[in-house]
């Protein structure tokens, strides 16, 4: 929710004290030791690395804040690129952990110079002791002990993980490459202060080509520069992926790499351009349309524990909701910040923050405006012959500002200059959200 005063960040006070078994006022997530404690320490490095820069006319800043879960089976700490436009999560596999049991929870806690200096001193066979819990993260190795408390968390950053979690479920692996055919591929990666230039990557017999125009079965990645982060886990990669659109559908331009490493995965998420943050992205506005979404999201929501992967199957019988209703309240959940997508497993997971049930109108201004269109009757069904498929009319506030939505192989179409500008590429505009939910197709 909103700090006071108005800051654009939110507080993850309670988040830790919300498990399954109820409310914990001293909740302990994890206390053991590191098994692959170098993997652990360049991992939480590069994702400060990644929310201290600006991709887009790089300026490194002093943001590093990751958000931290207990799934029960992993640890997985999230963050942002400080320009919005990269996403990073680093899992961190019950396998790569010795020593204790990882219990339930969220924090958000900032990586400052003090656990940088920690981490970075970390040496292969040396012990290194992780704690986390409500009172933050604890780093510690026989000469070197940090504790880093919990922080706010950038109000931004709500909206881009529903967004990341809408974006990446659309995304299919599409380059799969072993671990001597990813180091090269992350060698070739350009430095952080490189341009954004958008380049192809093409399978070939050597793993992945770097190519400056489109081709058969290639993926398009705007900025490639923005994986450099992941070279300082160089030495440890053991396999990669790249996901992008299922061959045949519309090119999003927006893709993800998932590195595979010893008891852990990083998932890198790009916008479909560098100058563009997670955060504007509109990818969950046709599923937030519909009128029960909101009850629905209830409904579920009393059924979540911090569980590794949602099985939509149960969520739908014990709720008595179809699997068209339930992925809507996921929806509703992940505008929110509470479901995230997770590439490898190819479903969601569960993360807690506050509940703001206002947050989906103050975030969607373009489902508020929708949602008044269609209740004032501005929506009419144009009579015309000139083209084919559907089309309706949506009447603008004062004379000449109506706008014309056009069915157009399966998908609508609108003339205002939001969508021709954008496309479907950030989202509908409020004239076919409008149309969806009069006619009820919001699928």
């Amino acid at each position: 929710m909103p700090a006071p005063g108005g800051s654009a960040h939110i507080s993850l006070a309670l988040a830790p004290a919300l498990t399954p078994a109820g409310i914990d006022a001293t909740p302990s997530f994890f206390s053991g030791f590191a098994t692959q404690p170098l993997v652990l320490a360049r991992g939480l490095l590069a994702l400060g690395d990644i929310t201290a820069t600006r991709y887009f006319q790089y300026v490194p800043t002093t943001m590093r804040d990751p958000v931290l879960t207990a799934n029960g089976d992993r640890l997985r700490a999230e963050t942002f690129s400080a320009c919005n436009g990269v996403y990073a999560r680093l899992d961190l596999l019950a396998a790569g952990f010795d020593g204790g049991d990882i219990a339930l929870g969220t924090t958000n806690v900032d990586l400052g110079p003090e656990s940088r200096e920690v981490l970075t001193a970390v040496r292969r066979a040396e012990l290194l002791h992780v704690d986390v819990g409500g009172d933050g993260l604890t780093l510690a190795t026989p000469v070197a002990h940090s504790v880093e408390r919990p922080v706010n968390m950038p109000d931004r950053w709500v909206r881009a993980l529903g967004n990341i979690a809408e974006i990446h479920r659309r995304l299919v692996p599409r380059i799969t490459l072993d671990a001597a055919q990813a180091r090269a591929f992350l060698t070739a990666v350009p430095a952080a202060t490189a341009t954004g230039r958008t380049v192809w990557l093409v399978p070939s017999r050597e793993g992945v080509r770097i190519g400056s125009r489109p081709a058969p079965a290639a993926v398009s990645v705007a900025g490639l520069h923005r994986l450099s982060a992941a070279k300082r886990l160089l030495t440890h990669v053991t396999g990669l992926t790249v996901y992008g659109p299922e061959p045949g559908t519309p090119e999003t331009g927006a893709s993800a790499v998932v590195i595979e490493l010893p008891s852990a995965r990083l998932t890198l998420g790009l916008t479909a351009e560098p100058w563009r943050g997670h955060s504007g992205e509109g990818a969950l506005l046709a599923a937030l349309a519909a009128d029960e979404v909101l009850a629905d999201a209830e409904l579920v929501s009393a059924l979540l524990g911090f569980e590794p992967v949602l099985d939509v199957a149960r969520l739908g019988r014990d709720t008595g909701l179809s699997e068209q209703r339930v992925r809507g309240a996921i929806a509703v959940l992940a505008a929110s910040g509470r479901v995230g997508w997770d590439l490898a497993d190819a479903a969601h997971f569960h993360r807690e923050l506050p509940d703001d049930p206002g947050r989906v109108d103050r975030d969607q201004p373009r489902l508020v405006a929708a949602r008044a269109l269609a209740a004032a009757g501005r929506v009419e069904a144009a009579r015309t012959d000139k083209a084919p498929g559907r089309s309706w009319v949506v009447r603008g506030a004062e004379t000449g500002q109506d706008s014309v939505v056009r069915e157009v192989e399966g998908e609508l179409r609108c003339g205002c200059t939001w969508g021709l500008t954008h496309g479907s590429g950030r989202g509908p505009c409020k004239h076919i959200l409008a149309v969806r939910i009069v006619t009820k197709e919001l699928a």
